[in-house]
């Protein structure tokens, strides 16, 4: 309680506050009275955002100096981080991961017990489970790590050292791990997607019968924010979606009449496309086109209570109403 008698507002920091999460994270906070959102940025956006407090703390890495915008903080959410990218350019990309992912995430967090954070929430990735499921057969927050590329294994090895850093300082430390985040403002592939979606392309995925969880912007925030008090969510780790598998040909019909056009997908049997991804080389991409990978979020509901509350029709609605306003010609 303050000395006015009212209680204080929780200050929370956001790491990645331009990013896709970070920034969504900090609107939603921004808007709570019960929270004081505080954006911390490598370098000062020309549009920082409104109603939060703003620092800039240069490039995340393992000397970074955050002790100033770390002070009064209550929790962090660290979401700025080196990522998963498809054309990898680095010598030693393993190398380049750890740097941003490990050490300079270790550094961050032990400043911040040392500054007197009660918590921190560390966004890591369901690659440090692994890279695919069985069909029907879905990760779960507590099998053991089974991360396959160098982002897996960075987001993994930043996890152990967390874990050491709350047993050492006994500042509390929440993992979650999400599976494809889409919404509004989305990049890379699924902004791809709704863009050949949009033009008509003819795309040879009309018989792919696998499954795969998605996590909707809207869900994943809220469950960072059930994270920031939840007495439950201490040193535990949570994979997140919105509780309903799709396959990646009804993600496309789905997403298709969400944009108000139709799908135009050729019935090529999963097999081919694997056989003719493997000789190009993009084995990975056949992968998460035809491959399964599912996450089982009962612990969620079990220890904290959460469920999705988006559905995945409205969440791709959402997507594609921001995307017809801003990306289409």
């Amino acid at each position: 309680m303050s000395a006015d008698g009212f209680e204080q507002a929780s200050c929370i920091a956001v790491t990645g506050a331009s990013g896709f999460v970070g920034g969504a994270l900090l609107k939603l906070l921004a808007v709570d009275k019960k929270y004081t959102a505080r954006a911390i940025y490598r370098s000062l956006p020309d549009r920082p955002l409104d109603d939060c407090e703003t620092f800039v703390c240069g490039a995340l890495k393992p000397d970074t100096d955050f002790r100033d915008a770390l002070e009064g903080v209550d929790v962090v959410v660290h979401c700025a981080a080196r990522v998963h990218v498809m054309d990898e350019r680095a010598t030693d990309p393993m190398a380049e991961f750890r740097i941003t992912n490990v050490a300079a995430t270790h550094n961050l967090a032990t400043q911040a017990a040392q500054s007197g954070v009660k918590r921190f929430i560390f966004i890591s990735s369901i690659k440090v489970n692994g890279e695919s499921t069985q069909r029907d057969k879905p990760y779960r927050a507590d099998d053991v790590p089974g991360p396959e590329d160098p982002y897996g294994l960075s987001k993994m090895e930043a996890e152990e050292g967390l874990k050491r850093i709350a047993t050492e300082t006994g500042m509390e430390v929440v993992i979650i791990r999400p599976v494809l985040v889409y919404g509004p403002g989305v990049k890379a592939n699924f902004l791809k997607m709704m863009t050949w979606l949009k033009k008509g392309a003819i795309l040879p995925f009309g018989a792919i019968n696998n499954k795969r969880s998605l996590v909707s912007l809207y869900n994943l925030t809220d469950l960072i924010r059930v994270c920031l008090e939840h007495p439950a969510a201490a040193n535990q780790t949570f994979l997140v979606s919105d509780g309903e598998d799709v396959s990646t040909t009804q993600l496309l019909n789905k997403m298709a009449r969400a944009l108000g056009c139709r799908a135009r997908l050729l019935p090529v049997p999963s097999a081919l496309l694997v056989a003719a991804a493997t000789v190009l080389n993009r084995k990975s991409l056949s992968q998460r086109l035809c491959g399964s990978l599912q996450v089982d979020i009962e612990k969620n509901r079990t220890l904290l209570g959460w469920s999705p509350r988006m559905k995945v029709d409205e969440g791709l609605k959402l997507t594609a109403e921001h995307y017809l306003g801003n990306n289409a010609r």
